[in-house]
């Protein structure tokens, strides 16, 4: 059992730095000039997103039915379920990029002239923007329930 926990937490730490790392890729390469080029990373990075959020997701199951805290330390712990929602937040901020990045790299494969819209670039930013700001909230709550806080 302390193997399959430290096996899980690796993997969830791992998984949730790969995460920040995705996050601030978006932010950077929403800053410059959205070429059809950026515009393709842009849709790849946002892939990854998707996928490392459900293997986090995942991952995190596996650490509250099979770490060695057990569920009931998780269950009841009120800050657990702040950063759950701290992370469902997050995701549903990602919502609008990924929509946005989806059909900005359609239109641009069809239209080789097509420059993506400022009014919308600036939108998406501001989620990409708070995405990132309440994203640094989940690792303290992390540390704080590590640390007890919460029962």
């Amino acid at each position: 059992m302390e193997t399959t926990d430290l096996v899980l937490t690796i993997l969830h730490h791992l998984l949730a730095f790969s995460l920040a790392g995705i996050i601030a890729a978006e932010f950077v390469l929403i800053r410059n000039e959205l070429t059809p080029g950026t515009l393709r990373r842009l849709a790849r990075v946002d892939r990854h997103y998707g996928l490392l959020a459900v293997l986090i997701i995942l991952v995190g199951i596996g650490r509250v039915f099979h770490g060695l805290k057990g569920w009931e330390f998780y269950v009841y712990n009120w800050v657990f379920w702040a950063k759950m929602v701290t992370f469902a937040a997050v995701g549903l901020l990602s919502i609008v990029p990924t929509i946005r990045f989806i059909a900005w790299n359609r239109q641009a494969v069809s239209n080789s002239a097509f420059q993506v819209p400022g009014h919308e670039l600036a939108s998406v930013r501001r989620y990409v923007w708070l995405e990132a700001l309440l994203f640094l909230a989940i690792p303290a709550f992390a540390a704080a329930m590590a640390r007890g806080y919460g029962l």
